[in-house]
């Protein structure tokens, strides 16, 4: 069971500590612990102009320069979160294991199935609260296709497709576009997507992967072809991640026997086929299309903001788990097939 330095009360504001305020640190997570109405209480930061933007963003926050001295603090918060680049996810998490706090880790878990499995068992066996940060699962599209799978719309469904695909001709200087190890579309895009087909369509059991390093040292150009299931209900899943793609969609094709569900445009990112979205209603999210016929979808509620809403209640109030962890080792195990099946170029079992 997760426990907090404070009792459950409703209402209760969440203290969140995060380690690393770059893009993953204060551009996703500290915005969303304050669209959810909570506050980030301490930060592990060096950099001096990181620094000064936790300062601006949380006049209070406790600033510290390394793991060690955030743990030393732990009156200051009700919950880590790890958002290091990803070649120190595995560590950052098993020292806060150590420490006996519960810790949110950004996706990928850690760099390989292996590593995953250990932070897993880690705090398993010391009996502290871990979870992971797909928050993908709570985008628009993915809520409002599980409404429409499960309301029969599209019959049985035989074939997911999803893209996530970018025109950056010049790749950003960060370490995602340039640690070997670390980085690569592979490990920062490719867990939402393997995480979105299987909370669809169950475990993968087998992997054809195309890996491409087209404009950076790692991988910029990624295709996987999933399969989900045998025999007549077996569902394929089609999966791209581009950053050289200068005509970007549709986002996700879903067809089955009675129909597809099409969205063709993603969070604003230039497309030709946005288009086909002039004539959407107000609230809508997508079609549903059988040829020429085309009928919007009205939008599921929920965004990503209701990931640390679930972890408020996990935490301070021993609510449910918000995401399994050992769920991000079963994408680990994916993605790790998927580099063995580009390696060996042929299709390989899960």
């Amino acid at each position: 069971m997760v426990t907090s330095a404070h009792p459950s009360v409703g209402g209760t504001t969440l203290r969140v500590a995060v380690i690393g305020y770059g893009g993953a640190g204060r551009g996703i997570h500290a915005r969303l612990v304050r669209e959810a109405g909570h506050r980030v209480t301490a930060v592990v930061v060096r950099a001096p102009e990181r620094r000064a933007d936790a300062e601006q963003d949380w006049p209070d926050v406790r600033l510290h320069g390394d793991v060690a001295s955030l743990l030393a603090d732990r009156d200051a918060y009700d919950v880590v979160v790890v958002a290091s680049p990803t070649a120190l996810h595995a560590e950052h998490a098993r020292s806060v294991i150590s420490a006996g706090v519960p810790l949110v880790v950004d996706k990928p878990l850690a760099l390989d199935s292996a590593a995953a499995r250990t932070v897993v068992e880690a705090a398993d066996a010391a009996g502290v609260g871990l979870t992971v940060f797909q928050n993908r699962r709570r985008d628009p599209e993915q809520l409002t296709l599980r409404q429409v799978i499960a309301a029969g719309e599209l019959g049985d469904v035989h074939t997911f497709e999803r893209r996530w695909e970018r025109w950056r001709p010049v790749p950003r200087q960060r370490w995602k576009e340039n640690d070997p190890v670390g980085g690569g579309l592979l490990l920062d895009l490719g867990p939402h997507l393997v995480d979105s087909a299987t909370q669809l369509f169950g475990p993968v059991t087998s992997v054809r992967a195309e890996l491409r390093a087209l404009t950076t040292p790692t991988e910029d150009d990624v295709f996987l072809v999933l399969h989900h299931g045998a025999g007549e209900r077996e569902v394929v899943s089609r999966l791209w991640a581009g950053s050289l793609v200068g005509a970007p969609g549709p986002r996700t094709r879903v067809l089955g026997t009675g129909g597809a569900y099409v969205v063709t445009t993603f969070e604003d990112d230039a497309s030709p086929f946005e288009v086909f979205d002039d004539a959407a209603p107000e609230g809508s999210e997508g079609w549903i299309t059988r040829g020429r016929e085309r009928v919007a979808v009205p939008r599921a509620p929920g965004g990503h903001a209701d990931f640390y809403a679930a972890v408020a209640t996990w935490v301070l109030d021993a609510g449910p788990v918000p995401v399994d962890p050992w769920d991000a080792v079963r994408t680990a195990e994916v993605l790790d097939t998927a580099r063995r099946s580009h390696a060996e170029q042929r299709t390989l079992a899960v």
